[in-house]
């Protein structure tokens, strides 16, 4: 009986293809780790610009409080962006220095008068006694980071709150 014995020629180079596949593999995944880390960065940076809008708001309308204690029916002229005020410019300011294309774009602060809701009594509305009127202030803040598009409209970020004139 004779044996038939295949001759190990056709594997060679197995082993070398098994090793190019491997670094592909490799290699894609290292490129996807890359592509992670960069919008990860991205991500990073366009939180920090909303915290960054978000501490600018809350310190304006702390301003606007203590403000607000002392005198306020000036408050609109003060800090309102319509007004344009000393206040208001010298926020306007640091939001340019602070969130980048900043300088370029409206920030909005808006004072509005609320009167107090009527008061219902035995089933009829009448005008509530002893309150006070309200001022609600609303901030907007507007960015554009030179990573958007050109045709991309700009970020904001609105924060709202109301308080005793």
């Amino acid at each position: 009986m004779k044996l038939n014995h295949r001759s190990s020629r056709p594997q060679h180079g197995v082993m070398l293809l098994e090793v190019l596949i491997a670094l592909l593999v490799f290699s894609v995944g290292v490129l996807g780790l890359v592509g992670l880390q960069a919008s990860s960065m991205q991500q990073s940076t366009q939180s920090r610009y909303r915290t960054e809008a978000m501490l600018l708001a809350n310190d304006l309308t702390g301003q606007m409080w203590v403000a607000a204690s002392r005198a306020p029916a000036a408050l609109s002229a003060e800090f309102g962006s319509v007004a344009g005020g000393p206040s208001y410019l010298a926020w306007k300011a640091r939001v340019a220095n602070t969130l980048p294309g900043a300088s370029a774009l409206a920030q909005d602060v808006v004072i509005t008068s609320v009167a107090p809701l009527n008061a219902i009594v035995n089933g009829a509305s009448a005008p509530a006694t002893g309150l006070l009127p309200t001022a609600q202030v609303t901030v907007t803040l507007r960015w554009k980071p030179s990573s958007d598009a050109a045709g991309d409209p700009p970020r904001q970020y609105v924060a709202t709150t109301e308080f005793r004139e």
